[in-house]
């Protein structure tokens, strides 16, 4: 871990002294890649499990657990984030997305005029900031969110569906939208279980179903045939690429969404693409009153069930205001 350190350190851990300009230094997010995999190396190569290091209780000198997981590199992560944070850094952790700014996007959305159809120059972008969506490019955005949201998916699982993987069964007594993921990082050698949605009446604006209906209005209105990706390319301000094969790209969401955010007035820099995951996981228990065994499940955590670290991370956020929750 010793290396580690050096890497993160603003100063030299040898001489005391500021490092030089030119020498790179390790982002709060690596150090914790990097302790990731250190606690992996310790804990299922050599057999130390995910225990914290500590002295053995009736021989001295002795240790048990994971060197990785003590008490004494725990303090130093927190003291690390503290000391990016403080020197300007960029913020490590995604702020969740919450039901209140969701139903600020979906006012929003609703109340946005469809623009003009076809590509726009770039001159004319610049000079016309807020006019960067319409009502059909806002309302393919919220879905996005939303299938992010509650499906709890990682934004490029979410990117790569296709109409293929939704069924809308539109049947009065049992209306739901089925959603088959072609893949899922959790899931990377199949075993895959669809999605079962259903109409969420007393929240309108995380109901994902009428979403889904809303969306294939509007994207059959562009393409008859949808068997391509559901969220395409975006064109101009206000259109869609009519090449089923032209998805979004990961930037382009992530810039939507920045934008998207400070439409309604919301400082976007704290969000990330990864928001809409813990966002979900937090509506699905504090709203919803899922227990953590369904969420667990749903989100495709049930093999770790054992360790709850994974979802605790994922209902409370250092980046979160537990006020605002």
């Amino acid at each position: 871990m010793t290396e580690l350190i050096y890497r993160c350190n603003e100063n030299d851990i040898w001489t005391g002294q500021a490092k030089a300009p030119s020498v790179p230094r390790a982002t709060y997010g690596m150090m914790q890649k990097m302790r990731a995999a250190v606690s992996h190396k310790y804990g299922h190569d050599h057999k130390l499990g995910t225990q914290p290091w500590s002295e053995y209780p009736t021989v001295a000198g002795k240790h048990i657990g994971n060197p990785s997981l003590s008490v004494t590199v725990s303090q130093y992560m927190v003291s690390l984030r503290q000391r990016k944070v403080q020197s300007g850094k960029a913020v490590t952790s995604a702020r969740a997305m919450d039901e209140a700014t969701m139903k600020h996007l979906w006012d929003f959305t609703w109340a946005t005029p469809q623009k003009e159809y076809g590509p726009t120059s770039r001159k004319w972008e610049a000079e016309n900031p807020a006019e960067w969506a319409g009502f059909v490019i806002c309302m393919m955005l919220l879905l996005l969110y939303l299938v992010s949201m509650i499906c709890l998916l990682h934004y490029d699982e979410a990117l790569q569906i296709t109409w293929a993987d939704v069924t809308i069964q539109v049947q009065p007594a049992d209306f739901h939208v089925k959603l088959k993921l072609p893949f899922r990082k959790t899931h990377q050698y199949g075993g895959i279980a669809p999605f079962y949605v259903y109409p969420d009446e007393e929240h309108p604006w995380m109901c994902l179903v009428h979403m889904f209906a809303v969306w294939w209005v509007l994207a059959r209105e562009r393409c008859e045939n949808l068997d391509g990706f559901v969220f395409q390319k975006k064109i101009g301000t206000d259109s869609i690429s009519v090449n089923p094969t032209d998805g979004m790209t990961s930037d382009s969401f992530l810039k939507c969404f920045h934008n998207n955010l400070l439409d309604i007035r919301v400082d976007p820099r704290p969000y990330g693409t990864h928001s809409f995951r813990w966002g979900g996981c937090q509506f699905l228990y504090k709203v919803c009153r899922w227990d953590f065994w369904n969420i667990c499940d749903w989100g495709g955590w049930a093999e770790n069930i054992d360790n709850p670290g994974t979802i605790f991370k994922y209902l409370l956020s250092w980046n979160d205001n537990p006020w605002e929750q």
